[in-house]
């Protein structure tokens, strides 16, 4: 029984990496010496008790020798806001509530469950329906505060965090959030939910109700974004029996414990959301001047146009509009002449992110960077900008850009020693930051591209006959893009009648919401269209985006099909950072080296979030670090004032 129980008190030692080596040293060895030598039982009992009194520090203990939870945790660094703060800066704790909010959405829906692949949902349902144990402040980089937890421990190295409910928590039917009901939702989220949930849950070692309304999650890897991540989980209520399915019905929606429920649906159109009554949360800081309308009612459409139209006339109360030639020339119009519509810029500090015509590098001829870079030399940005988009839009020139994440010249420092084991498997040029799309010239016919275009596809074995640019079979070089709205037409469009003059056809095929979904979930299409938005605190999900492990299983964002060492190692380096030089030095690398791969053809990135609203909704005074974004977090931070632009 004593050798059974000391065993158990290293393995408890062991699991929590934090504690001192000595000690684990001197348990070990008492362990060998009670199997091996027959040291004596008061020995035994000795290292066995001394174990005790210190895991005591390490959060297996009983509570009063555990450091208070704090009530908030960023990524880096203590959380910005003080316990006492009425409300997140971006929000304004004496928004009115009320109202009925209508909001506009692109494509359709068949499924209420946005936790699974199968099906798609209305984006809305997470954050409207759905809490998380803890909740985003998006006027900072990463940092969570109380939610359905009311406070979070970690361990020093964050192997381990500690979540504490609270009891007020409710779910919509009125039964109280449990901490089965916590446990059944990681687990289940993490085994039978999507993608997005599967990378952080592999990373579990367990997860427990180590005391009453208090959950120990362990983790296996080194990530310090895995407290944060597991925070962020929706949590739903567990359903019965323990192994119940998921998504056994896709227009039935697990029961939250959000402010808001699903009021009412039609498949593919609309879509009513109700705030709760007396909710359990309006009291959080993190609700303060957030969820402000009783009602918002998302319909769906079916083209950008159709929409916009919408919007014109009034019956779209907030509408993100990312049309620069719209937004420049188009707003001549009766609603906004007369003030029933206006037009509000919000600034913002988040990175561009990255968004263009991305190649599947799972198929030939794709797979060879040579192509890939011939290919892209003919699409000259800075005529299409001109001419399409009026000059507003700044090309995106990194995965990172505008930002303090994004690379820069040579690398040096801790960038240049993580990059050096793959020095020489990287593209020419990566580590001196040349290796990048050059600046095109403008003119919609440069003949110095074309004539470096044709060089490549010679090297690649594309050489032209007939007339066109024929692989080794004769066969003559013909590639797909898949787009689902009239700009990304447009663009590919320009795109064909350049690669003409290169000899490559490129067929465009335009298809609808619901296609364009499942087709890129199978990843199956040469090129597509892709937006991936990128946050000051990138982690885990670079792992979706970018991964190896994505090139093979479907429903990923890895939609370049990129399968490299060096992404899969430094994304493994910027979430085990523990400062933020290493963190920052880690992004740029894996930026430098994403970019340096020309796996997607860059479009633009507008400077400001540019937001269409009617005259009776109003904003807080101070944008958040992130713009629009912050809309994400809830229906919003805006608010209706009743009786105004009526």
């Amino acid at each position: 029984m004593q050798a059974r129980n000391l065993s158990s008190s290293v393995r408890t030692l062991r699991r929590n990496r934090w504690r001192h080596k000595h000690l684990l040293r001197f348990a070990a060895s008492g362990v060998g010496s009670w199997r091996q030598r027959g040291v004596s039982l008061a020995k035994t009992l000795l290292v066995a008790a001394l174990l005790s009194v210190f895991s005591g520090f390490w959060g297996d203990s009983p509570r009063s020798a555990r450091a208070e939870a704090a009530h908030g945790i960023a990524m880096y660094g203590r959380p910005a806001l003080d316990p006492a703060a009425a409300s997140f800066p971006h929000a304004s704790p004496a928004a009115p509530r009320g109202g009925s909010l209508r909001l506009g959405a692109l494509g359709g829906f068949d499924s209420l469950n946005p936790f699974v692949l199968r099906g798609s949902s209305p984006w809305a349902m997470t954050s409207h329906v759905y809490q998380s144990l803890m909740a985003r402040n998006y006027s900072e980089a990463f940092a969570l505060y109380p939610a359905i937890a009311k406070g979070i421990e970690t361990a020093p190295d964050r192997s381990a965090v500690h979540f504490t409910l609270d009891k007020r928590a409710r779910f919509s039917d009125g039964s109280p959030v449990t901490a089965d009901d916590v446990i059944w939702s990681l687990r289940t989220l993490g085994e039978e939910g999507h993608p997005r949930y599967r990378s952080a849950w592999a990373a579990v070692e367990r997860v427990e109700e180590s005391e009453p309304g208090r959950i120990s999650v362990y983790f296996n890897t080194d990530n310090r974004e895995l407290p944060l991540l597991i925070a962020l989980r929706p949590i739903l209520k567990r359903m019965e029996p323990w192994d119940t399915a998921l998504d056994s019905d896709p227009l039935s929606p697990p029961i939250g414990s959000g402010p808001y429920v699903v009021e009412g649906f039609e498949p593919g159109r609309t879509v009513t959301f109700a705030r709760v009554e007396d909710w359990w949360g309006d009291a959080l800081v993190a609700s303060a001047g957030i969820n402000n309308p009783d009602r918002v009612t998302y319909e769906f459409f079916r083209s950008g146009d159709a929409l916009w139209q919408a919007v014109a006339a009034g019956e779209i109360d907030l509408f993100s509009d990312g049309d620069p030639v719209r937004w420049a020339t188009g707003y001549d119009i009766p609603s906004v002449r007369d003030g029933r519509v206006v037009r509000t810029e919000l600034t913002h500090r988040r990175p561009s992110g990255m968004e263009g015509f991305v190649f599947n590098t799972r198929r030939a001829p794709l797979d060879d960077r040579r192509v890939r870079e011939a290919l892209g030399l003919l699409f000259d940005w800075a005529w299409i900008n001109e001419r399409v988009f009026a000059g507003q839009y700044k090309r995106i020139t990194s995965y990172f850009g505008g930002s303090s994440l994004a690379f820069e010249g040579a690398a040096s420092g801790i960038e240049a020693d993580l990059l050096a084991p793959f020095a020489a498997t990287l593209p020419d040029g990566t580590l001196q930051g040349i290796a990048r799309w050059p600046r095109t010239a403008g003119t919609g016919r440069d003949r110095r591209a074309l004539r470096r275009a044709g060089q490549l596809m010679d090297a690649a074995g594309y050489a032209v006959a007939d007339g066109a640019r024929r692989g080794a079979d004769g066969t003559p070089l013909t590639l797909t893009v898949l787009v689902r709205d009239t700009r990304d037409e447009t663009l590919a469009g320009l795109w064909q009648a350049a690669l003409e003059r290169l000899g490559v056809a490129l067929d465009i095929r335009r298809v609808d919401a619901a296609q364009f979904t499942e087709r890129r979930r199978r990843y199956d299409y040469d090129i597509t269209v892709n937006r991936w938005p990128m946050s000051l605190s990138p982690g885990t999900e670079q792992r979706l985006y970018f991964g190896s492990s994505g090139r093979e299983a479907e429903g990923t964002r890895n939609y370049a099909g990129i399968d490299d060492p060096a992404v899969d190692r430094l994304i493994d380096r910027l979430v085990a950072a523990e400062d933020v030089a290493a963190f920052e030095a880690a992004v740029r690398a894996l930026d430098r080296v994403l970019t340096a791969g020309l796996y997607v053809v860059p479009f633009g990135v507008l400077p400001t979030d540019r937001i269409v609203h009617t005259a009776r909704m109003r904003a807080p005074g101070t944008d958040s670090l992130y713009g629009w974004w912050a809309w994400w977090s809830g229906p919003g931070v805006w608010w209706i004032e009743e009786g105004a632009g009526q």
